[in-house]
C-alpha cells in the first residue's frame, strides 16, 4: 500500500521527477495518456493473479511493477486495464524482443495509467530499488533540504557524487572529498588551487593513505566523527590544511563522510553549517551509489563502448551514457603500463594485455582526473586502456596532455595517450576512437625499441602523427598479403630468426640512415666495417641489395612487418578490446 494518504497527493513527487532520478535507459515511457506529471505515492510489485479490491484507492498513485509480464503477451492488456481501474500512476512491463502490440498501445491511449517498459539487461530488483530510492529523494523533506535557499544542493541526478562534491565545494568555499566508511575516495571536487600533499596523496591513491588512517584512528578522530551528527574539526599541520569532516548517516547506519579542506584561503565561517546541510542531502546519493552505483556504472560503460563501436542505436546509447547527442566530442585513449614490465607487456598478443595490478591503479587515477577535467566527460575501460569522450571546447587545455600530466604523478607508470579528431556528431565517434588508438600504437611502437629504463610516458594528437598512422594503416592491410609471399627479404628474416644473425637489423638501420654507413653503424653500436660486411653478405646469401630500388622498397616493408611481429605489435597490439 502507498506510504502517503490520498488527500496528500499534492505533496507526492511526479512520475517525471522519479524517472529523472533513476539510471538513464532503465525504463522507457511507451504511452502516458495524462503525461508524466502525474503524482506517485509508492512503488510496489504487481501480481496479476492476485484478487484486487475494486476500490480505486487500493493502487491510487502507485507505480506497479508487473514482474513476469511481457508487453507482447496476451495478459498484458488485462494487467494494464486492471492497473488503470485501480488508479495506478504507471505500470511497468518487460519489453521483450517484439515490443508492445497495437492493441495494447490503443488500450493505453484510452486509459489513464502510463505504460512503461523495462529495458533488456535491467533486473527487476534494480528497477525496484532505484525507483524507491528516487521516491525517497523526491520526498518533501529531502526536497526542502535541497532547495533551502543559498545553501541548497539541488539539481543533481541521484548518485551524481562528483556533482555533489563540486556543489558542496562552492557552498563551503573549500576542496571537498566524499569518502566511504573505509576511507576510499568516492568523489572529489575540481581543484582551483594546488592541493596540499595529503589531498594529493588521497586523490592519486583513491583512498586515504593507510598510515594516515591509522593516525586518525589512534588519535580518536574517527571515534569522534562516527559518534556525532555534527562537524568535526582537524587543525592544519605541516602536511595538510585545516579539515572539517562530517559523517553521512541513514538512521544508525554510516554511509560515508564528507571532508572539506581549505583551498587557497581559510574556510568560511558558514562552512560548518553548509556541511551539515550537505550531509543530509547526501544520504540518498550515497545510498544510491552503494546499492546501484556499480550496476549503473557498468551500464554507462556499455553505452560508451557502443558509441565508440558505431552502434546503430547511437541516440539511445548517448542517453544511457549521459552525453548530449548533438554536441561535438573527441575521443582520448590512454594505455597504461607498469614501467618495470613494459617490455613484456607491450610484447603480448592482442588479447594478452589484461591490465591488472599497477596498470589498473593508473587507470583509476586517470578516470578520476577525466571526470574532473570538464563537465560532460565520460569514460569506459577495456583491458589496459581508458577511453574518454571529451566534449569539444574552444580555447581550453588539451585533455590528453592533462591526463598525461596526472599519470606522471603516479610512480612506476608509463602511459601513452592519444587524442582523436573532434567528431561533429555521434556517427563520427568510432572514427575518432580509431584515430586515437592509432596514435597510441605509434607512441607504443616508438617506445618498444628502447631499453625499459628509457621508456617514458608520451602523448600526441592525431594531427601530429598523421604520417606515422598512415604507415600503420598501410602495414595493417599489407601484412596478411606479405605473409603469404616469399622472396629474398623473407629468406633473410627467417635466417635471422633461426640463427640469431642480424642481417635484417643491419639492412633496416642502413635504410633508416639513408645509406649513411657511419650513422647506421653508430645506431647499431658496431664498427662501420662490420656493417659493410653484413650488407655484403645479405646480398650474397639472400639477394637483398639496398642499391636496387625495388628490393629497397620490399625490404623496408618486410622489415617493418618483422619488427612489429618481434615486438608483438602486429595488427592492433595489446589493446584488450
Amino acid at each position: 500500500m502507498p506510504a502517503h494518504e490520498p488527500d496528500r497527493h499534492d505533496a507526492w513527487p511526479s512520475l517525471d521527477q522519479i524517472l529523472g532520478l533513476i539510471a538513464p535507459g532503465m525504463l522507457d515511457v511507451v504511452v502516458a495518456p495524462r503525461g508524466t506529471g502525474v503524482p506517485v505515492a509508492d512503488v510496489v510489485l504487481h501480481d496479476p493473479g492476485e484478487e484486487r479490491d475494486d476500490d480505486a484507492r487500493a493502487a491510487s498513485g502507485l507505480i506497479l511493477l508487473a514482474v513476469g509480464v511481457e508487453v507482447a503477451s496476451p495478459e498484458a492488456i488485462d494487467v494494464l486495464r486492471d492497473a488503470d481501474r485501480t488508479g495506478a500512476a504507471a505500470v511497468v512491463m518487460r519489453r521483450g524482443g517484439r515490443g508492445p502490440r497495437a492493441a495494447l498501445l490503443e488500450a493505453a491511449g484510452l486509459g489513464r495509467t502510463a505504460l512503461l517498459t523495462r529495458r533488456p539487461g535491467q533486473a527487476w530488483t534494480e528497477v525496484l530499488g532505484q525507483l524507491r530510492t528516487a521516491l525517497v529523494h523526491s520526498s518533501p523533506a529531502c526536497s526542502a533540504i535541497e532547495s533551502a535557499g543559498p545553501d541548497g544542493v539541488g539539481g543533481l541526478r541521484l548518485g551524481d557524487l562528483s556533482g555533489l562534491a563540486n556543489t558542496v565545494a562552492d557552498l563551503v568555499g573549500g576542496a571537498i572529498t566524499i569518502e566511504d566508511p573505509q576511507s576510499r575516495v568516492l568523489a572529489y571536487s575540481r581543484m582551483d588551487h594546488e592541493p596540499d600533499p595529503m589531498r594529493r596523496l588521497t586523490i592519486l591513491g583513491q583512498e586515504v593513505p593507510r598510515w594516515r588512517v591509522d593516525e586518525l584512528r589512534e588519535s580518536g578522530f574517527f571515534q569522534a566523527l562516527w559518534s556525532t551528527d555534527d562537524v568535526v574539526r582537524r587543525p592544519a599541520d605541516d602536511r595538510s590544511a585545516e579539515r572539517l569532516a562530517i559523517a553521512v548517516r541513514h538512521g544508525s547506519e554510516v554511509l560515508g563522510s564528507i571532508w572539506a579542506a581549505a583551498d587557497g584561503r581559510p574556510l568560511a565561517e558558514s562552512a560548518a553549517a553548509a556541511l551539515r546541510t550537505a550531509a543530509r542531502a547526501a544520504v540518498p546519493h550515497l545510498s544510491h551509489h552503494r546499492t546501484w552505483g556499480r550496476a549503473a556504472a557498468r551500464a554507462r560503460e556499455d553505452a560508451v563502448h557502443a558509441l565508440l563501436d558505431g552502434a546503430a542505436h547511437a541516440a539511445r546509447a548517448a542517453h544511457d551514457a549521459g552525453i548530449a547527442a548533438h554536441r561535438p566530442y573527441a575521443v582520448v585513449v590512454a594505455e597504461a603500463y607498469d614501467s618495470r614490465a613494459f617490455g613484456a607487456a607491450s610484447g603480448a598478443a592482442s588479447g594478452g594485455g589484461t591490465g591488472v595490478g599497477a596498470e589498473q591503479r593508473v587507470l583509476d587515477v586517470l578516470a578520476l582526473q577525466a571526470a574532473a577535467y570538464r563537465p560532460g566527460c565520460v569514460t569506459a575501460r577495456s583491458g589496459r586502456r581508458l577511453y574518454v569522450l571529451v566534449p569539444a571546447g574552444d580555447g581550453e587545455s588539451d585533455p590528453a596532455r592533462t591526463l598525461l600530466a596526472t599519470a606522471r604523478s603516479v610512480p612506476r607508470s608509463v602511459v601513452f595517450a592519444g587524442a582523436g579528431p573532434v567528431a561533429a556528431d555521434l556517427s563520427g565517434l568510432s572514427g575518432s576512437r580509431e584515430a586515437a588508438e592509432l596514435v597510441v600504437r605509434v607512441l607504443r611502437d616508438r617506445a618498444s625499441g628502447l631499453p625499459v629504463a628509457e621508456v617514458v610516458s608520451a602523448v600526441a594528437a592525431f594531427g601530429e602523427v598523421v604520417a606515422d598512422t598512415s604507415v600503420l594503416r598501410v602495414l595493417d592491410l599489407v601484412e596478411p598479403l606479405w605473409k603469404s609471399l616469399s622472396g629474398p627479404v623473407h629468406a633473410m628474416v627467417e635466417h635471422d630468426r633461426a640463427h640469431g644473425s642480424q642481417y635484417g637489423d643491419s639492412v633496416a638501420a642502413y635504410l633508416d640512415a639513408f645509406g649513411d654507413t657511419g650513422t647506421a653503424a653508430q645506431r647499431l653500436n658496431v664498427h662501420p666495417n662490420t656493417l659493410r660486411y653484413r650488407l655484403r653478405r645479405a646480398r650474397e646469401l639472400f639477394g637483398v641489395d639496398p642499391a636496387d630500388p625495388t628490393v629497397r622498397l620490399l625490404a623496408d616493408i618486410g622489415l617493418r612487418i618483422a619488427a612489429r611481429e618481434a615486438h608483438g605489435a602486429s595488427s592492433h597490439g595489446p589493446s584488450g578490446r
